[in-house]
């Protein structure tokens, strides 16, 4: 899952690297040869797009060096942890949900991906099956009985979604 997340994400700085190198520079040095700068909208939007540009691979840059720090060995095998999906019954409703817990900054979220940071994913971290959690809301308290655990070590790559 890491590993994939990894590659997923140079992949995108490989790109970016290309446009922030070859694709901008050329349409910036377009926009000049047509004359006045001050009011060239394709000069003001190439040079809006470098900006952007260059913050998204400043973030991807960050997530790359934080994940490159987390070390599985020291993720749970038998509990919750990062990685994990984790199915729940909610002990007033009976209505069953799953949960992936994923890495704290992402940017975009699948359905039922929580952060560990969240407060469903503070709740449930190092918890077993078996376990009642208590998730307190500010509107609701609720009581969730976990069913079933996949850690990080046994997802399979098509599960890591």
């Amino acid at each position: 899952m890491i590993e994939a997340l990894k590659k997923k994400l140079g992949d995108e700085v490989e790109k970016l690297r290309i446009e922030l190198n070859v694709t901008l520079p050329a349409e910036i040095a377009r926009a000049v040869e047509m004359g006045d700068l001050r009011e060239n909208s394709e000069y003001k939007a190439a040079l809006e797009r470098q900006r952007l540009v260059q913050a998204r691979l400043g973030q991807l840059t960050m997530r790359l060096s934080k994940l490159s720090q987390i070390d599985i060995t020291q993720i749970p095998t038998d509990r919750v942890g990062l990685g994990s999906k984790i199915t729940v019954v909610d002990q007033e409703s009976k209505k069953k949900e799953t949960y992936h817990l994923i890495f704290g900054d992402s940017v975009e979220f699948d359905e039922g991906q929580v952060t560990m940071s969240s407060p469903i994913g503070r709740v449930m971290l190092n918890k077993q099956k078996g376990e009642v959690v208590v998730l307190k809301l500010p509107t609701s308290i609720r009581k969730l009985l976990i069913t079933e655990i996949v850690t990080i070590h046994e997802m399979k790559p098509e599960d890591a979604g």
